[in-house]
C-alpha cells in the first residue's frame, strides 16, 4: 500500500476497526475511507454496491461483524450467521466487481474444530466438526474466508485472511450479557470492587484453556499482512502462550483491585476445552506479538474506566 492509497476500512468503530485505523494512521496511511451503520448498511447489497462504485477503494480491511460470547452465541445463531454472512458477502462481491487490489478479511479462531489438534494450524480447518455454543459464527467466517480463497483460485484476485485468537483492549464491548470472557471479567470485578461485594460468580469451572491478543498488536499484524502477505491460506493471529480461564480471572481480579472471592458456576458451559493458535505461520512471515497479558489489560481496564460508555454496549 502506499501512504495515499484509498483504504476502507469496514467495522472502523469496532474493537478490531478502530484499532486497524490507528495503526493505519500511525504508519502515516492519509486516504482512510470509513462510514458509520448509520451511513453504510453492509448487510444492504445496493448501499454496499454503490459505496464500492463511487468510491472505488483500493484496499479493503473487512472487520465490520455481528460478534458476541457464550451467551449471545446460543441465544441468536440464526442471526449471527445470517448477518455476518450477509455483510461479508456484499463487501467481498462488490470490492471484486470494482476492481480492488487487495481484500484482507478478518475471521475468528472459533473456526477451527472443536477438538482441533492443539496448538491449532492454519491446516486443520473443516477437518472435524465445529464447537456447538459457536458453530453458526463459526460457519459465516469460514464461508467468508472460502469465499476470498475461491475468487482467488478463479478471477485471481489478492485476498487473504487472518484468523485471530481472542481479542481485548480499547473500544472492546462491556455489556453485562453479550461480551466475550475477558472484558466481562473487568465489568464484573470492577462492579463488584465498586459495590464491596464479597465474592465473585463466573461461569463453568474454569478449566478451559485460553489465549489473548491485545487488539493493537492484531492491528499491526494484518497492516504487516496486507503489504507482506498473499496466498490462499489463512493466516493466525495469536502469542502463542494461553492460560486457563480461572488464571485469567485472578489475574484480571489483581489488575482492577477485587480482593473477595471467586466462585465458578459450573451449571454453566465451559466451550471449547482449549484454543491455542500455531502462530509459526505468523513468526516466519517475520512477525510476534509485542503486549504481555497483564500489560494490555491494564491498558483495556484503563479504557473501560476513562470511557464510561463503553460499559453501555
Amino acid at each position: 500500500m502506499e501512504k495515499n492509497s484509498k483504504i476502507y476500512v469496514a467495522g472502523h468503530r469496532g474493537m478490531v476497526g478502530s484499532a486497524i485505523v490507528r495503526e493505519l494512521q500511525r504508519q502515516g496511511y492519509n486516504n482512510i475511507l470509513m462510514r458509520t451503520h448509520k451511513e453504510l448498511d453492509l448487510t444492504r447489497q445496493k448501499e454496499v454496491d454503490d459505496f464500492f462504485s463511487e468510491e472505488k477503494p483500493e484496499y479493503v480491511f473487512l472487520a465490520a461483524a455481528k460478534v458476541g460470547g457464550i451467551m449471545a452465541n446460543q441465544s441468536a445463531p440464526a442471526d449471527f450467521m445470517y448477518e455476518n454472512m450477509v455483510l461479508e458477502m456484499n463487501v467481498i462481491h462488490a470490492a471484486w466487481k470494482n476492481g480492488c487490489k487487495k481484500l484482507e478479511f478478518l475471521g475468528s479462531s472459533c473456526i477451527y474444530p472443536r477438538m482441533a489438534p492443539q496448538p491449532m494450524p492454519e491446516s486443520c480447518l473443516l477437518t472435524s466438526a465445529l464447537e456447538k455454543t459457536n458453530e453458526a459464527y463459526a460457519l459465516a467466517k469460514i464461508s467468508g474466508l472460502k469465499y476470498c480463497e475461491y475468487l482467488n483460485r478463479q478471477y485471481g484476485t489478492d485476498y487473504i485472511s487472518v484468523m485471530p485468537t481472542n481479542l481485548y483492549g480499547p473500544n472492546d464491548n462491556y455489556h453485562p450479557d453479550h461480551s466475550h470472557v475477558l472484558p466481562a471479567f473487568i465489568r464484573r470485578f470492577h462492579e463488584a470492587k465498586m459495590n464491596g461485594a464479597e465474592s465473585v460468580t463466573c461461569w463453568g469451572d474454569g478449566s478451559p484453556l485460553r489465549e489473548f491478543l491485545y487488539v493493537d498488536d492484531l492491528a499491526n499484524l494484518c497492516v504487516f499482512l496486507m503489504n507482506h502477505y498473499s496466498g490462499n491460506e489463512t493466516v493466525n493471529a495469536g502469542t502463542g502462550h494461553e492460560l486457563s480461564i480461572k488464571e485469567l480471572a485472578e489475574l484480571v481480579a489483581e489488575v482492577v483491585g477485587y480482593t473477595g472471592h471467586i466462585l465458578w458456576d459450573t451449571t454453566r458451559p465451559n466451550g471449547t476445552p482449549r484454543k491455542l493458535l500455531d502462530v509459526n505461520k505468523a513468526k516466519s512471515l517475520g512477525w510476534t506479538a509485542k503486549t504481555e497479558l497483564k500489560d494490555g489489560i491494564r491498558m483495556a481496564y484503563e479504557d473501560f474506566l476513562y470511557n464510561p460508555l463503553r460499559a453501555e454496549r
